[in-house]
């Protein structure tokens, strides 16, 4: 073999050992981070409730929600204002059938398949002592009874509300249709 030769060989070795201790260093060095990384640790963590919120601008108007229900004794003088109709009746269980019908049941017995799993179980909206509810009471009752709150007032739309009671008024003909098995 020429000397030549033999230096470029020579250099060969010297370029793959330095090219693979390189390589190591880099592998290692991924390595490292991949086991021994920050993992979030250095990552800016501010909760909700640590949160400082901005003051409103000084020319804000503050809003706040079109429809409260009323009190517990003005809601007694409250009277339906959507007349009793086969179209006010149909919208009615529209609204019934999205939002009690799975506590209530079909025919408001209370014998709903979600409503089976409460306690207690949803009232039977055929009992005389519900059909004689104040409009407004009904209402009231509807959005704030055991079970309902806080979800309904939130979820049932105000515009819904009335027709949900006519609706709901319509049991009182059907409770003598079907006896009740509870009391």
């Amino acid at each position: 073999m020429s000397v030549a030769y033999k230096k470029v060989i020579r250099w060969v070795k010297i370029g793959v050992f330095f090219g693979g201790l390189g390589g190591a260093v880099v592998g290692g060095l991924f390595l490292y981070e991949l086991v021994m990384g920050p993992r979030m640790r250095l990552q800016i963590h501010l909760r909700p409730f640590e949160a400082a919120m901005p003051a409103p601008p000084a020319e804000s108007v503050p809003v706040h929600p079109a429809a409260q229900l009323p009190a517990e004794a003005p809601a007694e003088r409250l009277e339906n204002p959507i007349g009793s109709s086969p179209e006010a009746l149909a919208r009615g269980k529209v609204y019934y059938d999205y939002y009690c019908v799975f506590c209530h049941g079909e025919d408001g017995f209370g014998a709903g398949p979600v409503g089976q799993s409460y306690m207690p179980v949803p009232a039977d909206l055929r009992k005389p002592a519900i059909q004689n509810y104040s409009d407004g009471r009904l209402l009231r009752a509807m959005l704030t009874g055991i079970g309902h709150e806080p979800v309904l007032p939130r979820v049932v739309r105000p515009e819904y509300r009335w027709y949900l009671v006519l609706y709901t008024r319509q049991f009182a003909t059907k409770a003598s249709e079907r006896p009740s098995g509870r009391d």
